[in-house]
């Protein structure tokens, strides 16, 4: 099992840049990939990037394609979500998840295939 723990969220104004960061501890080494999934008030869990842990490649979800990059920095087992542009509809609660099984391969936006997940980090965009 691998332990999550997401930090960086809070208030942001429309048009805000920040980072959120999810750091990794326990079993890291058997993450096939991760991933930042967003759920905003009343809607339901939404995928929102997934890196392949063997070779990096991201996949993004349209809505926030152009505006947010996936990174990681491996030896500190900590991955990142640079959040640019942001819009109301970017209000969530944001978590990072690990898929050790790799049930994510075949539908990386399922979330029920990503088996830890953090605890979640607040992001609220104002006007």
């Amino acid at each position: 099992q691998v332990q999550l723990v997401e930090s960086g969220g809070g208030l942001v104004q429309a048009g805000g840049s920040p980072r959120l960061s999810c750091a990794a501890s326990g079993r890291t080494f058997s993450s096939v990939a991760m991933a930042w999934f967003r759920q905003g008030p009343g809607k339901d869990c939404e995928f929102v990037a997934r890196m392949r842990w063997s070779d990096g490649t991201i996949s993004y979800a349209d809505s926030v394609k152009g505006r947010f990059t996936f990174s990681r920095d491996s030896a500190k087992n900590t991955i990142y979500l640079q959040m640019n542009s942001l819009k109301h509809e970017d209000t969530a609660v944001y978590y990072c998840a690990a898929d050790s099984g790799g049930r994510s391969t075949w539908r990386i936006v399922y979330y029920g295939d990503y088996d830890s997940w953090g605890q979640g980090t607040q992001v609220t965009v104002s006007s």
